[in-house]
């Protein structure tokens, strides 16, 4: 009797012993046991967050103004405000010397914006004009290679988007900050082919906005976040092709 219990006991012992004596000679299998020729991909995915859109944003930007020195400066005058900000120290009337520009009307042809500062920049006593993104953008990009951001084209979120990152914006938009009527805009023919321009045209820099206004410092005025009504300013960027630079 006392055999037959210590064989119970002996064959109890061996059952428990052999599943933990082959678990432990057996390789740990995973979930790709089926699949060990199969690279596994272990790539990272980082998501960018967005900053968040708040429903006003103002910045404190310090002015300049171009006069007396660029009566038509404006958009050098508004690029300087923009890169000091940056922190890049440069005067208007360094950009001013260093934009490309080209003749306001020779051997049959007007100057493009899109090439060059039209005319003069320095006086009202002979013809000039403007100058228009791409030319801003290639002169910002020798101060800050590689960070100017051209958003021309987009939608007016993509300014209000850069504001929140803290960065202003450079624009074009009309000296009304409102719809230009048809009979302000001429044809000219340029060596590239005809564009639409208007002798309104105007460049602030972007530092705010809420549900009614748009803020900006106008290179007119000496004042900062002057304002003008939201929606008719937009209409009026939007007039000038929605022509935009920040960093």
């Amino acid at each position: 009797m006392k055999y037959q219990h210590l064989k119970k006991i002996s064959l109890l012992s061996l059952l428990l012993i052999l599943p933990i004596y082959y678990a432990s000679n057996s390789p740990i299998q995973t979930s790709a046991k089926f699949k060990s020729d199969v690279h596994i991909n272990r790539t990272v995915v980082v998501f960018r967050k967005e900053p968040i859109m708040r429903q006003s944003f103002l910045l404190t930007v310090p002015t300049l103004q171009q006069f007396p020195e660029l009566p038509r400066g404006c958009e050098v005058t508004s690029l300087a405000m923009l890169l000091n900000f940056a922190g890049v120290s440069v005067d208007k009337l360094t950009l001013a010397d260093e934009i490309p520009k080209v003749s306001y009307f020779s051997a049959g042809y007007f100057g493009n914006p899109h090439q060059g500062f039209v005319g003069n920049m320095y006086t009202y006593n002979q013809p000039g004009l403007g100058v228009y993104h791409e030319v801003i953008e290639d002169l910002a990009n020798q101060y800050l290679p590689g960070q100017i951001d051209n958003l021309t084209g987009n939608s007016f979120t993509s300014v209000q988007k850069k504001l929140n990152e803290g960065k202003p914006v450079w624009v074009i938009v009309g000296s009304t900050f409102d719809f230009l009527p048809e009979e302000q805009w001429e044809t000219w023919k340029t060596k590239e082919g005809e564009i639409n321009i208007t002798r309104r045209m105007h460049s602030v820099l972007v530092t705010g906005y809420d549900d009614n206004n748009v803020y900006f410092n106008d290179p007119f005025y000496p004042e900062q976040n002057k304002s003008a009504n939201f929606q008719s300013f937009v209409t009026s960027w939007n007039q000038f092709g929605s022509q935009a630079i920040s960093y």
